[in-house]
This record gives C-alpha cells, structure tokens and sequence, in this order.
C-alpha cells in the first residue's frame, strides 16, 4: 500500500509541474501579405535567436537618410538547414531582402527571399503551417 501511495504521490508532483508553453504567433497576426516589401540595405547584425532569427540591416532613403528594419527569419535551426551559415550575412554586406511589412507599420518585416552580393538567394521565410503567404490555411500569395 505505502508504495502505491508513493507513486500516485510522485505522479500528483509531475503532472503539476509547470510546463513550458508551446505558443507560437501566426504570420497573419503580425505581418500583412498586401504590403510586399523590397528593401536593399547594409547589415548592421543577425541575431541568431530563438524562435526567430532576427535581420537588422540599414535602407538608405531617397532623401540620403537610413532607417533601420528588423526582419524576422525562420528559426535558427531551419535557416541552417534552407543552406544559411552564421557567415552567409556579415555586417557591412549589401543585401537585398523581399518580404512582408508589419500589419502595425514599424520597420519591421517577415523575410521571404534574402538576395546576396552574388545574386543568389536564401528562402528566410516561415515555415509552412503559420499563416505565411504560401500556405493552404493561411492569406494566398499575391
């Protein structure tokens, strides 16, 4: 009897046991597939972070000012795996990138294609399956 009670006591402990959350942002929710964007831009940083990979780069504007952007990537994992390498994009690079703006209008964007000094690309966009332009559950291509 005592070690039934002690098992149903350790199983009470770990059910109860907080849990790490398993939430994740539609890109519907923050990004809008009617505002492609195309920026050209100096890198300042990559951030290589979890759940997103993070683009900063520097567009210079028509008036010889530079506004800084943020573009959000796939997770670190899945860029490794689409061919970036922590060396693909280094500050100081010229670099194109298409994406999707901010619903909200900050300088902010979802990467789709990640255009090098060479011409060639790197898909940085989401995965399938978040609402990203592409997918069957989410806002269709345009």
């Amino acid at each position: 009897m005592r070690r039934f009670q002690v098992v149903a006591i350790l199983a009470l402990l770990i059910c109860t046991m907080p849990q790490p959350a398993a939430a994740h942002h539609s890109f519907a929710a923050e990004f809008d597939v009617d505002q492609p964007v195309t920026l050209h831009g100096t890198v300042t940083s990559m951030e290589w972070i979890n759940p997103h990979a993070w683009l900063h780069i520097d567009v210079k504007n028509d008036d010889g000012t530079t506004t800084p952007w943020m573009i959000e990537g796939a997770t670190p994992n899945t860029l490794l795996r689409r061919g970036f390498t922590r060396d693909s994009v280094k500050a100081g690079m010229e670099i194109t990138v298409e994406g999707y703006r901010s619903r909200n209008g900050a300088n902010r964007a979802n990467g789709r294609d990640l255009i090098l000094p060479d011409g060639s690309r790197l898909f940085m966009g989401s995965p399938p399956g978040v609402g990203g332009p592409g997918d069957s559950d989410g806002p269709e291509e345009q």
